[in-house]
């Protein structure tokens, strides 16, 4: 059984009845806490590493696997390598949540290595969420490197969420897409103080018809410094785009880089970007219906990244 603090971690990172209810993954400071699977979804511990192995079976539907990532112990960097095996015309959901409790000026760090393999026809919806909390000044890191496969006629869907808390992420990711396969990736970041996140997603178009969608919508306050790289590469009859959206404040700093690159004259590949501040008119709208300028920003905020 989990404790309060992990049991309130949990429930910022993951649906907590959904989790206890189904098939799922608990790890704890580097240890597996509570695991249950089924006749169509293992999870078996990695024999050389740390981290596990999911599979699941082909057609399996309207499933779900949970593997959320807890880490309250202080002055530790957990690292962990997990594999996801969805088979052939399967439609199911991964939560993968991970979160950091640190009430030291230690520096705590979770970095997770992860491939992803979607087989033909199958579908997926990959939720990942991190946050993080203390009571007092410490460090707590996120470094994520993903590895994804879509097979032909395969279907991912990638919602990547941090939260508030997290003092320096790094996510890497390189997606390929073979024929008729289809990414749809929405990322939403929050940063304030002086906190720092960085992004590099690489998306390779390979089969033809393949295509993706990137929205990315970040919110960066204070001192907090965002980066973003995003390449879209058009190696066949393909379509891409890429829409990056961020709202700056205080003295923050935001550099965000779309990027195309084709080889294949079928290829369709469009991006967009924008930074600017909230909108005064918004501003005045919302103060006008008796919110105090704080509560107006707090609720544009909000539905900016929901």
């Amino acid at each position: 059984m989990v404790n309060s603090i992990e049991e309130k971690i949990l429930n910022k990172i993951d649906d907590t009845g959904e989790l206890f209810n189904g098939v799922h993954n608990i790890r704890s400071n580097g240890e597996s806490i509570s695991r249950n699977t089924s006749n169509s979804i293992s999870i078996k511990n990695k024999e050389d590493k740390s981290g596990i192995n999911v599979v699941i079976q082909p057609n399996t539907k309207n499933r779900s696997v949970h593997v959320p990532v807890i880490i309250s112990n202080e002055n530790i960097t957990d690292t962990v390598y997990n594999t996801f095996d969805v088979g052939e015309y399967a439609d199911i959901s991964i939560v993968a949540g991970c979160g950091i409790h640190n009430c030291s000026a230690q520096k705590t760090e979770h970095i997770g290595i992860h491939e992803i393999f979607i087989h033909k026809g199958a579908k997926a919806k990959y939720i990942e969420k991190h946050y993080a909390e203390s009571t007092g000044k410490s460090q707590k890191a996120f470094h994520t490197k993903t590895v994804i496969d879509v097979e032909e006629d395969g279907i991912l869907e990638m919602e990547l969420v941090q939260i508030k808390g997290v003092d320096d992420s790094k996510k890497d990711m390189e997606v390929n897409l073979h024929k008729n396969a289809y990414l749809i990736i929405t990322e939403r970041i929050f940063t304030e103080s002086d906190q720092e996140a960085n992004s590099n997603l690489t998306i390779n178009l390979i089969g033809e018809d393949a295509s993706a969608q990137i929205i990315s919508r970040t919110v960066a306050k204070d001192k907090s410094k965002q980066k973003f790289y995003f390449m879209l590469n058009g190696k066949n009859k393909s379509r891409g785009h890429i829409e990056c959206d961020s709202i700056i404040m205080g003295n923050a700093e935001v550099t965000s880089i779309p990027a195309l690159s084709a080889s294949c004259e079928d290829a369709q590949l469009i991006h967009e970007a924008a930074i600017g501040k909230i909108a005064s008119d918004q501003l005045m709208k919302l103060m006008s219906l008796g919110l105090t300028e704080e509560e107006a920003q707090e609720t544009i905020l909000q539905g900016f990244l929901k």
